[in-house]
């Protein structure tokens, strides 16, 4: 018995091992695939809600409001111009945080000095006194002013200005005065300035006028509704300009109405100093409009940030995020709305953004010039009848006369099968070079209208497709319904119809790729052909699909991908 148990632990030790053997998840003969490798359009991204955007946003308005000891409001400013880049924020700011803020349009720029002869001016226009001395005065070598008398009259200047008139027949004798309030709060410091012909010459000094602070100095005049109100009720930036507080609520109001959040400027003529967050908010006493601040600001903090994008999907809230700033396609979760991720616009693959851009310009430029070519209707090239197209295919049968022939080409589709396709191809003239002004336009026009027209017949073919896809469910559903199968039975021609609209959808993206393409233009050329072919015999089995076999339909399928992979692999622009 002691050897069976024996045994018997023996073989229950041996289980353990092949159980940790099996269950390690080390296999150093499988090897890794990279999907990026093998996916030409694989990419990482995740959807977000508002809420959760903003808790990703406030964290480094955080993080920079600790480190650097400044408001969030100031921080949310800071990052916003920099793209959100919090790194760079704190360098510039412990370099020089006074560049970092006027480049921001937080602080305003430091004033030119003026020249001798140019006028002073100050930054706010706040209220200005006139100081007229009506009685005499004796100036000491010391400094002092003994026994003067001023009386404050109200002026239109933006300084003030004292003229002394003395009691002797010496020469007059004028003098700058600048007030503020002495440090006792009680007295007003004068700061002169002496020029004239006196015996002594010109001196500086100041002095402290031991009298009550005037009760002018208690209210202020508004330079945009020109009315005189207390000094409590007036709010200024950092640029000193002043205003009422009921003209700034105006100019938020005007300005939130336009759609303008983050960038409110002060309202003086040729300052560029942004308002704060806070001053806004608090200004605003209309809740309707505190929440539209709110959205414009929150809306372009999300369009600085390069890692965030709004969907594009009508009445979506949703917020793609990814690291990887690249033309690829992002698809929302919740509209199920796809876009390129770099610039927001339709997925695009295999031309980048900024070709797509050009070309889309141009097709708007020269729409009217290429009305024509979007007729539905071709004569067939053997019987001459009218024909029109009526599903997304290119292999067309005349109804007449039974000719297979090219929808694109109008020639003998039996040119088709085993050689690409040289229809989806455009011959330059050789000669180009050496023709006129007026041949050199003909030809561009004439290249032009044949990437265009191939651009615009594969958009087409789309929407005939999904009209085709439409007439399919309700086949199925008929079949479904007597017996006949089921839905899982039918699945595949689901699966082919969404991989020819995938297919169709790279293709037609190839022709403006194609049309400003310079180098490795005919490898490209080659490839869409063996594309445009594969698509076409796709696009023929799946109108038929019903009567087609299904592994010759599978078959032709895995071919299409391929062909498709193939090009985005050799030129989908994969850079940030």
């Amino acid at each position: 018995m002691a050897d069976g148990e024996s045994d018997m632990e023996y073989s229950s030790d041996n289980d353990y091992e092949f159980e940790d053997y099996y269950n390690s998840g080390e296999d150093c003969d499988i090897e890794q695939i990279d999907p990026k490798r093998t996916d030409p359009e694989y990419f990482v991204y995740e959807c977000l809600n508002v809420e959760e955007v903003e808790k990703l946003m406030n964290e480094p308005v955080e993080k920079l409001s600790t480190q650097l000891q400044i408001t969030p409001s100031l921080a949310k400013v800071l990052l916003h111009e920099t793209r959100w880049n919090t790194a760079e924020v704190i360098e510039r700011y412990r370099n020089n945080a006074s560049n970092l803020l006027v480049s921001a349009r937080i602080k305003a720029a430091p004033p030119v000095v003026a020249g001798p002869s140019s006028p002073s001016s100050a930054p706010c226009p706040a209220t200005t006194t006139t100081i007229t001395s009506v009685a005499s005065s004796t100036i000491s070598t010391a400094g002092t002013i003994s026994g003067p008398s001023f009386l404050l009259v109200p002026s239109a200047s933006s300084a003030f200005v004292a003229t002394s008139a003395t009691s002797s027949g010496a020469a007059a004798m004028s003098s700058s005065l600048s007030l503020h309030p002495g440090p006792s709060g009680n007295g007003t410091k004068v700061q002169h300035h002496l020029t004239g012909s006196t015996s002594s010459t010109g001196s500086t000094f100041t002095t402290i006028v031991n009298a009550p602070t005037p009760t002018c100095y208690r209210t202020q005049l508004c330079p945009v509704c020109v009315t005189v109100q207390s000094t409590d009720k007036f709010h200024r930036l950092s640029c000193q300009h002043s205003f009422c507080r009921d003209c700034w609520a105006m100019h938020f109001e005007i300005q939130i109405g336009q759609g303008i959040s983050t960038q409110i400027e002060c309202m003086e003529q040729r300052c560029d100093v942004r308002v704060p967050e806070d001053l806004v908010l608090n200004l605003l006493n209309r809740p309707v409009l505190r929440d539209k601040y709110q959205q414009f600001a929150f809306a372009d903090y999300v369009k600085s940030h390069p890692e965030l994008r709004f969907c594009p999907g009508p009445n979506c809230q949703i917020i793609i995020r990814s690291q990887d700033i690249s033309p690829k396609k992002a698809t929302c979760k919740v509209c199920k709305t796809s876009f390129c991720f770099r610039c927001g616009t339709d997925y695009h693959a295999p031309t980048d953004c900024q070709i797509i851009r050009k070309w889309l310009t141009k097709c708007a430029d020269d729409s009217e010039t290429a009305n024509y070519i979007s007729a539905h209707t071709k004569d067939c090239p053997k019987c001459h009848i009218c024909i029109e197209k009526n599903g997304g295919c290119n292999h067309m049968q005349c109804f007449n006369c039974k000719h297979d022939f090219c929808w694109m080409c109008l020639g003998d589709w039996k040119a088709h099968g085993s050689e690409y396709y040289e229809c989806s191809r455009y011959k330059e003239n050789p000669n180009i070079a050496h023709e006129s002004v007026h041949a050199q336009a003909r030809e561009a026009l004439k290249k032009y209208l044949h990437y265009y027209e191939r651009w615009e017949n594969h958009s087409k073919s789309l929407q005939l497709e999904q009209q085709t896809l439409d007439r399919m469910k309700a086949r199925i559903n008929e079949k479904v319904m007597k017996g006949l199968g089921t839905w899982i039975d039918w699945q595949h021609l689901f699966d082919a119809a969404a991989l020819l609209a995938k297919c169709r959808y790279t293709l037609q993206y190839t022709y403006p790729y194609a049309y400003y393409m310079e180098s490795r233009k005919e490898l490209f050329e080659y490839q869409q052909a063996q594309l445009e072919a594969e698509i076409e015999n796709l696009s023929w089995k799946v109108e038929r699909a019903e009567t087609t076999d299904r592994g010759e339909l599978e078959n032709q399928m895995d071919i299409a991908e391929k062909r498709r992979t193939t090009l985005l692999k050799d030129f989908f622009p994969n850079e940030v």
